[in-house]
């Protein structure tokens, strides 16, 4: 009997699809919402991915889900970190999700439907693909890691000049895709170097080169996820959240903030050793509260008050900012890669919540139950049209601005800026006039040049890898705010 039981066993280990559900959606959208809907009705447990949500402590400025909503469907990766470490990191995220998942994938255990709901790109990402190296083979003892902290810690304090130099010495590869003044990822690359002995490059395009890898990235860790995109109008999204935060303010925002930095930050602040780069009190909601949380005593209440409604409308537009970094990054990692190792996404419009069943909840319900017999959904997924390969780590030398630019989309981006066009004037205005054999007013634009080479496809970095995903922002670009997660 034990070769047919086994047979059996594997035949319902084939049966797992789709192995897990994601859903993607700016902050506000209802991504909760959805995942306890469908955690109800489909035997699902929920594995939290908010890198803020793992510590315990700011439940309101950090949107938990409430116990009343814990109690419908179990919840996980939520509350369980210290708020005074600040050493949590996305693969100690992915080591505990992993094994939340391959739990509950194991049919024999267990029934159910890993569920993963949150807003932290990088965490999202390292769950999907394969695109982290494994802190455990670098660093063998447990306390090494430690040690691995404060070697970066100690090396961003450089400063990005310093920083860049250093980088072009042990891998000029990795040096040429990162902006000079991008330390916290020029440190991160040196870091690994130090650790390892071997280039970060070396590293990125082992990944790239494993089966199932392409030019983009390493391989999907699962084949067929379901992915859910919560999408709606931004000026909704905007009101929506803004009426968010007057909710929190009703709910106790302010003594939440007020009760936390007394008790975890105020010492921080007395040793000026406070930092709002790590932990959870990068948190958005408790470093735009600063000026309010730290006043003196002897400060009136009339600037009391000034420094609260100046904290909340820092607060709204910091959410208002975020949401908007995260709808790109869905953009740029999911609609606008070509690729097979770029699982379909499905959107889902939440502009109307009076219509949610009909435009979110049944739609959802009926793709999930095509994908789990093995049917295409009636519903196609998402594509962004004329989408194509872009470089993000293409570097750019602007003579006239003294800029260095990463990226093809954000070196377009700065040609088009005014600050670019009026250098592009006040050049021309210096220039000699023009030779007796050129026509009047003619005198030739100067073309800003390319340092160091244009990238092609083989130096372009793998979808979520942590270290140097095409997320982060090239100082002096008019691209938009982006998300730089560091290890």
């Amino acid at each position: 009997m034990a070769a047919p039981v086994r047979g059996l066993q594997c035949a319902l280990k084939k049966s797992i699809v789709p192995p897990l559900v994601v859903i993607l959606g700016a902050t506000g959208t209802g991504k909760s919402k959805l995942a306890i809907e469908i955690g109800k009705r489909r035997q699902g447990e929920i594995i939290s991915a908010d890198s803020m949500q793992v510590y315990r402590g700011l439940d309101i400025i950090t949107n938990k889900v409430t116990a009343e909503e814990r109690a419908q469907c179990s919840h996980h990766m939520i509350s369980f970190v210290d708020p005074l470490v600040s050493s949590y990191t996305v693969v100690d995220f992915r080591n505990k999700a992993l094994a939340l998942i391959s739990f509950m994938n194991d049919v024999y255990s267990r029934e159910k439907l890993p569920v993963i709901v949150g807003g932290t790109n990088y965490y999202i990402e390292s769950l999907l693909w394969r695109v982290l190296m494994d802190e455990g083979v670098r660093n063998e003892a447990e306390g090494k890691k430690g040690e691995s902290l404060d070697r970066k810690a100690e090396l961003e304090k450089l400063g990005g000049a310093e920083l860049h130099r250093r980088l072009t010495e042990v891998d000029p590869e990795m040096a040429s895709m990162l902006h000079p003044h991008d330390t916290r990822k020029i440190a991160r690359s040196l870091q690994v170097h130090a650790e390892t002995g071997v280039p970060h490059s070396h590293w990125l395009e082992e990944q790239r080169g494993q089966e199932g890898g392409d030019v983009l990235g390493g391989p999907l860790r699962y084949p067929d996820p379901c992915i859910f995109w919560l999408h709606a109008d931004m000026e909704a999204i905007d009101e929506r959240l803004d009426r968010r935060v007057d909710q929190m303010l009703l709910t106790g925002l302010i003594d939440e903030l007020r009760d936390f930095h007394l008790r975890f930050n105020q010492q921080k602040i007395k040793d000026q050793s406070q930092d709002y780069q790590h932990g959870i009190f990068q948190s958005i909601g408790f470093k735009e509260f600063h000026e309010y949380l730290t006043c003196p005593d002897e400060t009136t209440q009339e600037v009391r008050e000034t420094l609260r409604n100046q904290g909340v409308e820092n607060l709204k537009m910091a959410t208002r900012r975020y949401a908007r970094k995260q709808n790109k990054w869905v953009r740029n990692r999911f609609l606008k890669r070509p690729g097979d190792n770029v699982p379909a996404v499905y959107g889902l419009d939440v502009t109307d919540v009076s219509q949610w069943e009909e435009t979110v909840l049944s739609p959802a319900l009926l793709i999930l139950d095509s994908l789990t017999k093995g049917e295409r959904p009636t519903v196609e997924p998402m594509r962004v049209e004329g989408a194509g390969k872009r470089n993000k780590r293409s570097r750019h030398t602007c003579e006239l601005c003294d800029k260095v630019i990463i990226g093809d989309l954000e070196w377009t981006a700065h040609l088009k800026s005014k600050k670019h066009h009026y250098h592009v004037r006040k050049r021309r205005k210096s220039e000699p006039e023009p030779a007796s054999d050129q026509p009047q007013g003619t005198t030739p634009s100067p073309t800003p040049t390319t340092d160091g080479p244009i990238l092609g496809n083989s130096t372009t970095l793998a979808p979520g890898s942590a270290e140097a995903c095409g997320e982060s922002e090239s100082p002096g670009t008019s691209s938009t705010e982006k998300e730089a997660p560091v290890l």
